[in-house]
């Protein structure tokens, strides 16, 4: 008799423990909605921890409520424009020989968290150069050689 209340406790704290580890990811940053009942939630932006990008956190707050959300901030050329703003990019134009870039632009597709973000950006990237020729005739100095 024991043995079936042990076993049928240990299946209970199995059941309850596999139920809280399949919480869907992307629930797993959003705020609870048991026992907080605000539904108009503000954000900040997401301040790195160190530096200007990386892992960091994000403050929330509703009424007299504050939380804190882990988040990140790209360290490439979307920092520039935060990770909270997505944008629909058009192709790359044509390089421009006096500045040596080519660009394009982005129209905002979403923003994340209720971000300020602009309507429309504009980001480049430098011209491709020559492609470089690598020397096929010589031979390597190594193993084998």
């Amino acid at each position: 008799m024991r043995a079936a209340l042990l076993l049928l406790l240990l299946f209970l704290v199995t059941l309850t423990d596999a139920a809280a580890a399949g919480k869907n990811k992307k629930e797993k940053n959003k705020p609870s909605p048991t026992g907080s009942g605000c539904t108009d939630w503000r954000y900040g932006n997401c301040v790195p921890s160190n530096g200007d990008c990386g892992a960091g956190f994000r403050e929330g707050s509703c009424d007299q409520q504050t939380k804190r959300m882990k988040c990140k901030v790209p360290c490439n050329w979307k920092k520039d424009f935060g990770a909270d703003c997505k944008y629909r990019f058009g192709s790359w134009g044509e390089c421009d020989p006096g500045t040596d870039l080519r660009t394009r632009s982005g129209t905002l597709k979403k923003a994340l968290f209720n971000a300020e973000c602009q309507q429309t950006i504009t980001v480049s990237k430098p011209c491709p150069g020559k492609t470089k020729t690598k020397n096929k005739g010589k031979k390597r100095k190594g193993k084998g050689n």
